[in-house]
């Protein structure tokens, strides 16, 4: 959906500037080596890794599983350029296909309103994936969760499925019934939805460009990070999948953004 180092974790803390799409927030416990080494063959960085109930958290919002780390996709690659919007290897397949998401009933009114319209911004593109809510047990399930995380998705698996869940945390996020709050949301879970159905972060190879701090890049690897044709190689601020929002910022998709998801879907 939609998770950083210590430099930005504190300025998440201090509400002074960005957050991230789900960022860390606390120290992380000791991870082996050998772990490290598996997150790095899937093609992300070991810099940032928390261990979780499911697996583990990487690149700030990403779940990988513990299966996951074993996983050895057949096609490798693949950074084409700089600031362009990326895929992963694994993608949905059995087009057109509907896909349902339910939303824990633990979550406030306003999280509700901002997963309907995040559905409405896929739907009006008119994609080969069209979301419906559900009430309960979708496709992908939105869970409340505790933590040291804003929230976190996986991403699609070997048998071409989206991931089956995404976690947010309100604690974290905050309550509302403004615009501006409700709109924040719904990037928040448009952006998850996005890595659930393979998409990577915007700016995967060098987080400073949302995130702030140092230019960390999150790695290609085996998940994949491929170029998708058609997308600009410039630096895109407005992508609904940089890595990092602001509080109360609202990022629908932009032309680069719709590109990518009508090449994909």
């Amino acid at each position: 959906m939609r998770t950083i180092e210590s430099i930005v974790s504190t300025i998440v803390l201090l509400s002074l500037s960005l957050v991230s799409c789900k960022k860390q927030l606390t120290s992380r416990e000791n991870i082996s080596q050998a772990i490290k080494n598996k997150i790095l063959g899937l093609g992300f960085s070991p810099a940032r890794i928390q261990k979780i109930d499911e697996g583990y958290l990487i690149e700030g919002d990403i779940l990988v599983s513990n299966s996951d780390l074993d996983s050895r996709p057949q096609t490798r690659l693949l950074r084409i350029a700089g600031n362009e919007q990326y895929r992963t290897i694994n993608l949905l397949t059995a087009l057109p296909r509907t896909l349902t998401i339910s939303l824990s009933n633990q979550f406030p009114f306003a999280y509700g309103l901002a997963l309907d319209e995040a559905i409405k911004r896929y739907n009006t593109e008119y994609l080969q994936i069209h979301f419906q809510r559900a009430n309960t047990n979708g496709d992908i399930e939105i869970l409340k969760t505790p933590g040291n995380f804003i929230g976190a998705a996986g991403l699609p698996s070997a048998s071409e499925t989206p991931a089956r869940t995404i976690k947010l945390n309100p604690i974290y996020i905050g309550n509302g019934s403004s615009s501006s709050f409700i709109n924040y949301i719904t990037t928040l879970i448009a952006h998850e939805i996005g890595h659930c159905i393979g998409f990577r972060h915007t700016d995967y190879m060098n987080r400073s460009f949302s995130c702030q701090g140092r230019p960390v890049n999150e790695g290609t690897g085996n998940a994949g990070a491929i170029n998708i044709s058609g997308t600009p190689t410039g630096f895109d601020s407005g992508s609904w999948m940089l890595a990092c929002i602001a509080i109360n910022q609202n990022r629908p998709f932009n032309e680069n953004d719709k590109i990518a998801l009508r090449y994909l879907y």
